[in-house]
């Protein structure tokens, strides 16, 4: 049902849950148009989105506004509240009401007149990762209320908010050994009826009022008076932060301890530093905007006495209709005294093979997280180590790009990524692990999400980056620095204090008032094929995944060790072992190799595949004198065999371990067909049973020349799925 135009300035649209929408319009004067609403919140809740940095085709010109919102749903763990801030919040819950009941997922436990409070069931199965998006969360009230809300016929009204870090950890068992604050929130979306919208290149603003009704129950005509709640400053002076200096170069210390066994490929531990605030949240605002240009600049009161003020560089996930995109970045230098030394500082970034070792492995695991929920083939890096340039810092960013599959959303597009690499690391779940092991003070809302997600079935959201948080009068800036094995202590401290050093700056100076061309079309020889995938906790797997599905296989992702009726649920033509941190004992792959060779099935080994097929067969494995994480080699190819079929005598390659198989006690009936410079075994094949394994990592960015790494999987599933399934008929 399309809209009807009720009157000049006034359109009604009925949404798919059956609700009316009248929205009327107005003009406003396009010069302060944001201003106004910037001041307001101060004492009154609501959110300022824009964007002041210029780069085409990927930051938006438009800029949002809302203040007084009528409703707000927030969450602890696995309790959410959805809460009415007037009158006609009142009414916006008694229209969500009755969609909220008869859930398997989720139920109300209390309602109020102004409060819904739900609980979120604990899953009651296993799920697939190719399903872990649908799992039990907060999420899933979300999308019954985006569901009820869901109109094509308007792109600005939805939620507006901020996403924390800790609801990651609804989806991966992540132990909390960090306290949080009893008043610690999750997640705080508001649902607004008024939204201030800025078009800069056409130099227009408007105001759009809404009002929503419901089998008799409607908005118009309520309340819509909510108290303020003015800011009040600190009253004592903060400690410096949660490390004092030299800490967090120990800490580098021990993170270099995890590159070395293998656990972890780099991984973005943060530090805190404190400032009393003595001016005004939005004064701090302007001081950022002015200083800081950013791509995802925000300004949010939380209510609670709870602000965050952000100038975040990064894209964290955008959707416009099925297209999702995201822009990490990795790579950061400190920007020179004028433009000519500027350029001398880019070309040394360029140049930096430990800033593009940080990049590719921060990437490769995007296009990861976009496997899992695009269409096979679908991802794409569409640009590379582009330049951009803040106050202080010059950064290199990939832009990459996918297309969700059918019965995929914007939230699970959103999910697949929960939280960036760049502010965790790799792999993802280990690096997360090592985090709340070893950062001194919990994330709450830093490394996670703040921005939009309209009712149309769109998303734009950044990264709570270079962001300050401001609670109860004090300011908490966090910074990170990406780790390597080659990563210097010192170095990379000095990284943290320059990156937390301009929202510091702003904090003390505002109270003086101051694409890619397409691949080749890949070869269908997986139709007819069923492939079990087992993850061993990888933030690579779903872009190897994404690499079979494009031959056709159907694929299915289950974290080992795997139960035996998963062999008989989904009765593989081909068991793929991913690649992971640590060793092969650390997921019991030794169990997982005998129920293969009992059923007699092929298997193709990835990295941590290759160590423990070797191992299961009687080889030993020895550890790297240096790791080689995020690196490409070389290869010497010394027999095309099953995996190289069609490909030259050398091949460069992407790597990420640690371990790898002993040549010498590798058993006489494996032969290895490619070995690196460093004579390290790259690849092996069994001479007379359907199994081969490599040490690279051929869906990596690395092993894309001459689309070599899809060659192989084609090769893999021709030459060992294929072949062993017309065997058997």
């Amino acid at each position: 049902m399309g809209t009807t135009v009720v009157s000049d300035n006034a359109a009604q649209y009925t949404t798919r849950g059956g609700v009316t929408v009248t929205r009327r319009r107005r003009e406003t004067p396009y010069a302060d148009a944001i201003s106004s609403y910037i001041d307001a919140l101060d004492s009154r809740r609501g959110a300022v989105f824009s964007s002041n940095y210029e780069y085409p085709g990927r930051y938006t010109r438009w800029d949002t506004a809302i203040v007084d919102p009528p409703l707000g749903i927030s969450s602890q763990g696995r309790k959410l509240k959805v809460e009415a801030y007037n009158g006609r919040g009142e009414a916006l819950l008694d229209i969500l009401a009755v969609r909220l009941d008869g859930h398997a997922e989720f139920a109300v436990s209390s309602r109020e007149p102004k409060f819904i409070h739900i609980d979120i069931a604990e899953p009651d199965r296993v799920f697939s990762e190719e399903e872990r998006s649908r799992a039990p969360t907060v999420f899933s009230v979300l999308r019954v209320i985006v569901d009820q809300f869901h109109s094509a016929e308007d792109g600005n009204i939805g939620f507006y908010g901020a996403f924390g870090y800790d609801l990651a950890f609804q989806f991966d068992p992540v132990p909390q050994s960090l306290k949080r604050p009893d008043d610690q929130r999750d997640l705080l979306l508001f649902l607004p009826d008024e939204i201030l919208v800025v078009d800069h290149h056409a130099a227009k603003a408007w105001i759009d009022r809404y009002d929503f009704a419901l089998d008799g129950v409607t908005t118009e005509g309520r309340d819509a008076t909510i108290a303020p709640e003015p800011f009040k400053h600190a009253g004592s002076i903060p400690a410096r932060g949660d490390h004092t200096p030299g800490e967090y170069a120990e800490l580098v210390k021990r993170a270099k301890e995890s590159f070395k066994r293998g656990d972890l490929f780099e991984v973005v531990p943060g530090q805190t530093f404190l400032e009393r605030c003595e001016a005004r949240p939005s004064e701090i605002s302007r001081r950022l905007k002015a200083i800081n240009p950013s791509p995802y600049s925000f300004f949010i009161n939380l209510g609670n006495q709870e602000y965050l003020v952000g100038a975040s560089p990064e894209m964290f996930v955008r959707v416009n209709g099925r297209r999702i995109e995201t822009c990490p970045i990795s790579g950061t230098i400190k920007r020179g005294e004028d433009a000519i030394s500027d350029s001398e500082q880019i070309l040394k970034l360029l140049n930096s093979k430990k800033d593009e070792s940080e990049l590719t492995m921060c990437s490769d695991v995007d296009r990861n997280d976009k496997s899992r929920v695009c269409e096979p083939g679908s991802v794409k890096v569409i640009g590379r180590r582009q330049i951009e340039m803040y106050s202080r810092l010059i950064h290199t960013v990939d832009h990459i790009e996918g297309r969700l599959r059918d019965g995929m959303d914007a939230f699970d597009g959103f999910l697949s990524h929960a939280w960036a690499v760049t502010v965790t690391g790799a792999p993802k779940l280990w690096a997360m692990r090592f985090l709340e092991k070893n950062e001194k003070s919990p994330r709450a809302w830093y490394g996670g999400a703040v921005g939009m997600v309209s009712f149309n079935g769109d998303m734009n959201t950044g990264l709570t980056l270079r962001t300050i948080r401001i609670k109860d009068g004090i300011a908490e800036v966090r910074a990170g620095a990406t780790l390597l094995f080659d990563s210097d202590p010192e170095e990379e401290e000095a990284e943290t204090e320059l990156k937390a050093s301009a929202m510091l700056s702003a904090i003390r100076d505002a109270r003086l008032g101051n694409a890619g061309s397409s691949a080749r079309e890949t070869a269908k020889v997986g139709e007819g094929i069923s492939i079990l995938l087992v993850d061993h906790e990888d933030s690579f797997v779903h872009t190897l995944a994404n690499y079979f599905r494009q031959t056709g296989a159907k694929v299915t992702t289950v974290r080992g060790p795997v139960a035996d009726d998963v062999f008989d649920r989904v009765s593989p033509d081909l068991v793929v072992l991913s690649p992971g941190p640590g060793s092969p004992k650390d997921f019991d792959c030794a169990s997982t190799i005998k129920q293969i060779r009992a059923r007699e099935l092929p298997v193709f080994g990835v990295c941590l595949g290759l160590q423990a097929l070797a191992e299961s067969f009687g080889g030993a494995l020895r550890e790297l004198a240096v790791p080689v994480h995020g690196k490409p080699s070389r290869i010497r190819v010394s027999s095309n065999g099953v995996i190289f079929s069609g490909l030259g005598r050398e091949v460069t390659v992407g790597r990420y371990h640690s371990i790898f198989a002993d040549y010498a006690s590798l058993p006489k009936e494996f032969r290895v067909t490619a070995e690196s410079d460093d004579g390290v075994v790259m690849a092996i094949e069994h001479e007379s049973l359907p199994i081969a394994a490599v040490q690279f990592h051929p869906e990596s960015i690395m092993t894309l020349g001459q689309d070599a790494g899809m060659r192989m999987i084609e090769n893999v599933v021709a030459h060992l799925a294929r072949r062993s399934k017309v065997e058997a008929a």
